[in-house]
Parts: C-alpha cells; structure tokens; sequence
C-alpha cells in the first residue's frame, strides 16, 4: 500500500489554509462567489483515489481515501480549539498537531494520516451517514461507548489485539483501565490515552486576604468545609464564595469507586432488568459530603467556571473550585487551550487570580483516592481496515515516548513514572512558576462491581440540580427519589424511543 511522507501530512493542512485564505481574498476584491469547484480544493484529500467527501451541516469539503489512516476525536475540548478562523469549521487540528499529531506522524512516517476533531467540520452521524469508519476514534468511554460508539457498531472487543500489539495495560492507570472494561460488556473495548483529571483549584488573593492557609495533599472534605466556611464572606460590597464543586458529577465520579448499576446476571440485560442502588451506605457518604458545601449561607453552587469568571458578576471572588486540569493552562493564560473568542476576556479575567492547584479533598484522613478518570481513551472499530497499523499508533501513544509527549503539554498520562511526570507541562511557557505537583498526588479511584452490569446515562443531574437546588430535598432523599423513580422513568423513555444507554 502506497504511503505518504509526513510532509504531505503537515503541507496539507497548510494548504487548505492558504487556499482558503485566497478564495476570502478573492470574494473581497472582486465581489464575486466563488464556485462550488473552488471550494473543493480547500481539501487537498477530495484529489486522493477512492476519497469520499463526507456531507456536513457546514457544507464544506471533508475527504477521506481508503489509504490514509484516520483518526476522529470528540469530547476534549481544547482539541476543538484548533480551529483556522475561517469560521466555516473546515479544520480544526492545530491543537492535536502540535501537542501530539506531528509526533505520531514522525514516529509513522510512511503513513498518511487523517485527522479531525468532532464537529470540525463532521460529526458521528456525517461519518455514519457517509459510510466512513474512522480507523482510531479519542473518545471519554465513561458515557460515550453507550451513547455513540456502540449504536454504530464502532466497538469490538480488544482483548486478543491489545495482546498481540503488546500493549500491557497493567502498566496503565488501573482506574482508566477498568472504567473501560466496566462498559465494555466483559471485554474491553478501548485503550486509555490521557485523563482530564479533577483537581482543586484555588485563588491566593483570597486566602491570603482574610489569613486562611491554603489546601494541600491529602486535606479532607471536612478541613475544605471549615476554609470555605471562613472564607464564604462579604467585604463591604464584594461577596466571596467559598467553594465550588459539581455536586452531580462528584456522585457519578465519586472517590469511593461506587457504581450503582446492580448484578443482573448477563452483560447485555434487557432495559426492564436494570436496576440500580443509589441509597447504598457509599452514596449516601458521598451525596452528604457535597450538600455540606450548600448548606454554607451565601456559597450557593452555581457553577465551577466562576473561579474565574463564570456566572459571577466580578471575576475572582471565588476562594476554591473543583474542575478539569485542562483548566490548569487555561486559567494560567495558555491560547493552546482557550477558545479563540475567549482569549480576550479571559486575559483580563486571570489578572485576578494568583492560581493554586491543589489534589482534591480526600473523603477521610489518610486516603489518597481521587476521582474515577476523566480519560480519553482509544478505539479501533471493527471496519477498519487499518487496524493493526492502529493498534501499533495506540501502542506508540501508550509507549513512554508517546506519553512523555502528551505530559509535555499538560495531559495527564496513563503511564505514570518519573520520566512522564517530569516532563509535565514543559511546553507550557505559562506553567513555568505553577507548582504541578498535585497533579500526580493519589491515585484515580477504580470502580467496583461492575461484572454482568449494563451502563446507562442515568440522570445524576436530578439529585442535586433538582431535587436538592430546586426542589429543596435532603440529600438522602433526594437518592432515593432518583433510584426508585427518577432511573426507572429514565430507562424505560430511553428504551421506548429505541436507545439503550
């Protein structure tokens, strides 16, 4: 099979700009439309042999060629802020390129390689529609196995070909691992990549203003309680919260590594026969260590962004957030990972905050469970016909090299050792004076008891944004309206419409 050098595949995304850019100049100084030929050539792959340019709601060009191997990403954000400014949402893949794309070109040089991020300009259903399988998808398995990946048939079971690439997944993060194998129907379906982990962030302006000492490894919830407390407070006109955490997403990813789907005997039990317990004794511990945090009078939860910004009318009056470490280069100013329409505000917005970063709280003195991952994980269809060439790219990003290179920008690698850790951020200009240390502290908590479970996308937001928030429940009573109606109401709507996550 003919391959293509890497200079085919970093020139050609060049010059699908350049291209672009000459079309706009054209339409400006001329005034007329350009043809529908002329926007073809802004992919330069429409030209491959047997390339299939895939309909997308933005009607622009997207190809793929049976030769290229292609890779197709969806659910980490910063991925998506790649994109050219055309605003066409013809590419968006400066962002994967630079942090991880160039180097797996190099470490693959007689590939040729097709890379696009989701809704940039394709989504699943173009893909789906067009008949183009992509040979590698980057996807969170935590909910999108069930949601995309499976209803297009997009999953197989890896188990014999992880073995045979020789990709030793006990190597990995355990925690990843087994959030891949727990929605995997008693195989396993994925390969974990990089975790967007939960971390704790902090505003030092606000501690050091009102004497507070500021969070470190191993602080538990009830320590975090007693700082948010003292720092939920007014200062003449200013009002400042003392802490923010997703209450919703903590019970789904909780520290405990409590899953509430119960044993049903199959791996693939049909919708009636789900059942699930969400008033065990872990649930209970977890949903009681959140609504702690509402009960603090003027700590209200609204939303975690408001470390920053968010839904706050002044940015940094918020002492404390629990968020993604994808935040961490954000928040310190990195344009790798802002959206382009945001660089502006949030230049000014991180003027008032002195960042910390700290692992988030522990459940009881001495733990060092974080959160279940946050990952990316890798998938290789069962269509494609690239799969062991796949398997190999998975194994090179699972490899110290490629995870060395994915640490460099900040990710969070699945292979964690001195020569990964060391390497964090490192590209990074603007985490240079950050202290990442907290970032390896602990370990991601490894679900449990997911044999013969099957996983739906229950309505966790239920507990606390409505029975808690709104309705004004207690947290224990609020789990036990979820678990007997708010879940069985769920599966059994999602079932009659036909879905089965």
């Amino acid at each position: 099979m003919p391959r293509l050098s890497k200079n085919r595949f970093t020139t050609g995304k060049r010059f699908r700009t350049v291209v672009a850019l000459g079309a706009a100049a054209l339409i400006a100084t001329t005034g007329l439309i350009a043809p529908s030929k002329a926007a073809a050539a802004t992919d330069p792959d429409c030209n491959l042999p047997g390339a299939v340019n895939v309909p997308n709601r933005y009607k622009v060009d997207f190809c793929v060629a049976p030769d290229q191997v292609f890779i197709f990403a969806a659910n980490y954000k910063p991925f998506e802020y790649g994109a050219s400014d055309n605003g066409n949402h013809q590419d968006a893949s400066a962002t994967f390129d630079k942090i991880i794309g160039d180097k797996l070109q190099a470490a693959f040089p007689d590939a040729d390689i097709k890379y696009a991020t989701w809704d940039y300009p394709v989504r699943y259903e173009d893909l789906k529609a067009a008949g183009v399988v992509p040979d590698i998808v980057l996807d969170n398995p935590r909910n999108r196995i069930d949601r995309d990946l499976e209803p297009m048939g997009w999953v197989q079971d890896l188990t014999q070909q992880i073995a045979d690439a020789g990709i030793d997944l006990t190597k990995l993060n355990q925690g990843a691992v087994e959030q891949v194998k727990s929605r995997s129907d008693g195989g396993i379906y994925g390969v974990p990549i990089f975790v967007d982990d939960y971390m704790l962030y902090y505003n030092k302006k606000i501690f050091d203003k009102f004497g507070v000492s500021y969070p470190k490894a191993g602080m538990t919830y009830a320590q975090a309680y007693k700082k948010a407390k003292k720092l939920t407070r007014d200062d003449g006109t200013d009002h400042y919260k003392g802490y923010m955490q997703h209450p919703d997403n903590y019970v789904e990813l909780n520290q405990l590594g409590a899953y509430p789907f119960l044993d049903t005997g199959s791996e693939e039990p049909a919708p009636e026969d789900v059942k699930v317990d969400l008033t065990s004794a872990a649930y209970q511990q977890v949903a009681s260590t959140m609504y702690q945090f509402l009960t603090i009078p003027g700590n209200n939860f609204t939303t975690v962004d408001d470390l920053v910004k968010g839904d706050m009318s002044r940015p940094g009056h918020v002492a404390m957030a629990v968020d993604t470490l994808s935040k961490l280069p954000k928040y310190e100013g990195s344009a790798l990972f802002t959206d382009p329409d945001d660089r502006a505000d949030f230049a000014e917005w991180n003027k008032s905050v002195d960042l910390g970063v700290a692992p988030v709280p522990v459940l009881t003195k001495g733990s060092k469970a974080t959160y279940q991952p946050n990952q990316t994980a890798a998938f290789v269809p069962p269509q494609s016909k690239h799969q062991d060439t796949a398997l190999q790219m998975i194994k090179w990003l699972t490899s110290e090299d490629g995870q060395i290179a994915l640490s460099r920008y900040a990710l969070k690698p699945v292979l964690e050792n001195t020569a990964t850790e060391k390497a964090f951020g490192v590209d990074i200009p603007e985490l240079d004076h950050v202290d990442t240390s907290a970032v390896f502290w602990g370990q991601n908590a490894v679900i449990k008891d997911y044999k013969n479970t099957e996983y739906w996308d229950i309505p966790y937001w239920e507990i606390f944004r409505q029975h808690v928030l709104k309705d004004g429940m207690s947290p224990s009573a609020a789990l036990q309206v979820a678990e007997a109606t708010d879940v069985p109401a769920y599966i059994k709507a999602q079932a009659a419409a036909g879905k089965d996550w």
